[in-house]
């Protein structure tokens, strides 16, 4: 079993209170949980209005596809037009890992 690991630090657009923050992250977070079916949460900048931390996580039986869902979460986010996506950091954990 291997579980993959994604955190997703965007700078938002156009975004002046915490409420139109939750207008653009809540359907990016939908979106990649129908889309690729992961677990996603918005995970950190919760007090900021223009940041935000998505955590993405996938587990699957072979490494490859875990590492491809993971890319596809990131390209999902990085062409999303009303924001930036500054970094994304990935975390593999396989059955070698103790």
């Amino acid at each position: 079993m291997f579980v993959g690991a994604l955190e997703l630090d965007v700078l938002l657009g156009d975004v002046h209170s915490l409420k139109q923050k939750r207008s653009v992250v809540k359907p990016i977070v939908a979106e990649l949980r129908r889309r690729f079916e992961v677990s996603v949460a918005e995970a950190g900048h919760l007090d900021l209005h223009r940041r935000a931390l998505i955590g993405v996580a996938a587990v699957a039986a072979d490494a490859e596809h875990v590492r491809d869902v993971m890319a596809a979460c990131e390209r999902l986010v990085a062409g999303r037009p009303e924001l930036e996506l500054l970094s994304a950091r990935h975390r593999l954990v396989g059955p070698e890992d103790d």
